[in-house]
């Protein structure tokens, strides 16, 4: 799933918002090329190649309208997304999976490099702003999924999976905006909660720290304390080494685990309060 079938999802999604069902088409060609050219899995090639598919679809079918005689329409609707479907799949494999590899191989070396340096906490200045940008699911899926996913094979888990998943920032915000803000913001603030804590869906809190781009401090330094946390417990996830351990223990020797990923979370929600507590008197939507 993780190295077919979503990357397929991601690029004909792309590939049919730019082009329509041709470029959706075009878009699952091409990222097979993308696929095949690299042994990780490449959600970030699929976003870059899907769109890039469709774009060269599109912009066929706007050259050819018109020029194409009567009675040949079908065949070379057909033809063209079978050869332009190719020779994206070529660009592909030749240069968007090389380069997506390398990439994640540079990041996978200065992440190594933090972890032994005890610096890992400064990834949080990267992983909040894009965070809230909406670029979380693809620093989550195509950077620290592949590089956790490598780790675990290598020593049965990984603290990559705990860096952009970690509700407890998002969680200090809306805390925060319900304990000392006025108005709408803290009216909604506690259905906020309840969908970014329990719902797993971070994109609630984003609003909120966009109305105030000074507040980005907050989940930074909320971010930064728990993987602190995690990388002075040792903290690590890999869910089929968690249900491997359930099943031969019985339910014993993940809970300590399961605690401390908690733990974490409920650790970096408190920097968030602090800070924005700290802000309050100079953020004008508190009074209001």
């Amino acid at each position: 799933m993780l190295r077919y079938l979503l990357p397929l999802l991601i690029a004909m999604t792309a590939g049919r918002h730019v082009a329509g069902d041709r470029g959706g088409v075009i878009a699952a060609v091409a990222v097979m090329g993308v696929i095949l050219g690299s042994d990780i899995p490449m959600f970030i090639g699929a976003m870059a190649i899907g769109p890039f598919a469709g774009w060269v679809i599109r912009s066929f079918d706007r050259w050819a309208e018109g020029r194409i005689p009567a009675g040949f329409e079908m065949l070379v609707n057909n033809f063209s997304v079978g050869i332009l479907g190719i020779v994206c799949a070529l660009i592909g494999f030749y240069a968007v999976g090389p380069v997506v590899s390398a990439l994640t191989v540079f990041l996978s070396a200065g992440v190594s490099l933090m972890i032994e340096h005890g610096l890992l906490p400064l990834v949080a200045v990267f992983i909040e702003p894009a965070k809230v940008l909406f670029l979380n699911n693809a620093i989550n899926h195509g950077i620290f999924s592949p590089i956790g996913i490598e780790q675990a094979r290598q020593t049965g888990q990984s603290i990559m999976f705990l860096l952009e998943t970690n509700p407890g920032p998002g969680l200090g915000v809306l805390l925060a905006y319900w304990a000392f803000a006025r108005g709408a913001a803290r009216s909604s603030a506690p259905g906020a909660i309840v969908i970014q804590f329990f719902g797993g869906i971070h994109e609630i809190y984003f609003p909120y720290v966009l109305m105030r781009p000074a507040i980005i401090v907050a989940p930074i330094v909320g971010s930064a304390a728990a993987i602190l946390f995690y990388s002075l417990t040792g903290t690590g996830l890999d869910r089929r080494r968690v249900a491997r351990q359930h099943h031969r223990r019985g339910g014993d020797g993940t809970e300590g685990e399961t605690l401390l990923v908690l733990a974490g979370g409920w650790w970096s929600r408190q920097p968030c309060r602090s800070s924005l507590r700290r802000r309050s008197s100079n953020v004008r939507i508190w009074r209001r």
